[in-house]
């Protein structure tokens, strides 16, 4: 897995801190994760669920809202309405850069977002809500003790999870008018429902109405003894492998990188990785590689660059014939090494030249060779070196023909 920082501008205009976790292969999707009331995107549960639905090839992006975590902006102007806003910039931002979600998921209060945003998100399929209230007002029972201060003063300071925010009049005002019945009615999409019939924060009462509410296809899914934050890692590595299960059919995968079955030796299919600037996908016959290039480029840095292979094959091709030579000419050869580098340089005196060409490829090429040899036979096996298979294609005129598949 990838775990990448990124950031984007909020409804508002602010930065958003936020982290793609990705596969290290092929993205089948892209999910959204909208994490709890004043928690936070490096909370476990959801840093959690996003590197295992990462080892099933969905990608995550997970954020702070507004003034919460490392995201700029001011907590206590921020509301329900705010933080969908959030939601919606999140998906413009992973349909501007990468790829629309196809996922949107949600813990706690921000399982009521990800279903108020969901209507606003076309490119979603599948929304999942972990621990989530059936109404945003649930969220108030929360500082019920000071409700009457924050109406009478407009606002006040309360404890939440051991940590003090500022809570204003706007907030409680907000989370009465949410019409969320409503939109769980009319969402339209696939809805997996979590919850734990011991949650004591978020009660599963509130996991029936929304249940109850949605029009199929509908799942729900019992976290059994999980708490409502799901410290425990296997609760949340459970959470995760049921969220991918059920996304994938959802979500659908993408077309196939590789033709299936067995690729015909001699064959080599190369095709992009989606979802990556430059990864490339390599099945030579049956052998699975990867090809990138460097992230000073642009890329991932997730395999060898098209030169490093090209270098490869030739260091390869010259180790083998070597030690081809030296088998039948029964030489003590222990042991070979090939280092390649790839370059441009000058040329002071070549045909090209005067058409404006005036560098050409050089390949570097240093062979080790262990053993007890003696000088005749060193100097006859770095003669055998040019004579490899791949090094005389090289040298040779070479005819590519390109044409379109069907």
């Amino acid at each position: 897995m990838e775990s990448l920082r990124i950031g984007f501008k909020g409804r508002g205009g602010q930065e958003l801190a936020a982290r793609l976790d990705r596969p290290k292969g092929p993205v089948v999707a892209y999910a959204l994760f909208a994490h709890c009331f004043t928690c936070s995107k490096d909370v476990l549960a959801v840093s959690r669920i996003a590197k295992n639905l990462a080892e099933h090839g969905i990608a995550t992006l997970r954020f702070d809202f507004t003034g919460l975590g490392r995201s700029e902006g001011d907590f206590a102007n921020e509301t329900f309405s705010s933080n969908v806003e959030d939601l919606v910039a999140a998906a413009d931002y992973l349909r501007a850069n990468l790829e629309a979600p196809k996922i949107l998921i949600g813990h706690s209060l921000g399982g009521a977002a990800v279903l108020a945003a969901a209507g606003r998100i076309e490119s979603a399929k599948a929304v999942a809500t972990i621990g989530a209230p059936a109404d945003p007002a649930h969220v108030a029972h929360l500082f019920e003790k000071r409700i009457a201060d924050i109406e009478a003063n407009e606002s006040a300071t309360v404890t939440l999870m051991g940590r003090s925010f500022t809570v204003k009049k706007s907030f409680l005002d907000d989370i009465a008018q949410q019409k969320q019945e409503e939109r769980i009615a009319s969402l339209r999409k696939a809805l997996l429902v979590m919850h734990s019939p011991v949650d004591t924060v978020v009660g599963i009462e509130n996991a029936a109405a929304i249940f109850k509410a949605a029009k199929h296809p509908k799942s729900f899914v019992s976290l059994d003894d999980a708490d409502h934050l799901m410290t425990k890692p296997e609760d949340a590595v459970y959470a995760a492998d049921v969220l991918a299960a059920w996304a994938g059919r959802w979500a659908g995968r993408k077309t196939p990188e590789m033709p299936e079955g067995d690729i015909k030796e001699g064959l080599v299919v190369v095709a992009e990785s989606p979802g990556f600037k430059f990864r490339q996908s390599i099945a030579a016959g049956s052998h699975p590689l990867t090809a990138d290039e460097p992230k000073s480029v642009g890329g991932d840095d997730s395999g060898p660059t098209p030169y490093d292979l090209l270098l490869a094959g030739l260091g390869a091709c010259t180790s083998m014939t070597i030690r081809m030579y030296a088998e039948r000419k029964g030489i003590a050869l222990e042991q070979v090494r090939v280092e390649l580098r790839h370059d441009k340089v000058h040329v002071a005196d070549c045909e090209e030249c005067e058409r404006g060409a005036s560098k050409m490829d050089r390949i570097t090429r240093r062979i080790f060779l262990a053993g007890d040899l003696n000088r005749q036979q060193r100097e006859k096996i770095l003669e055998i070196a040019d004579k490899c298979p791949v090094h005389r294609t090289l040298h040779s005129k070479v005819l590519v023909d390109t044409e379109p598949a069907d």
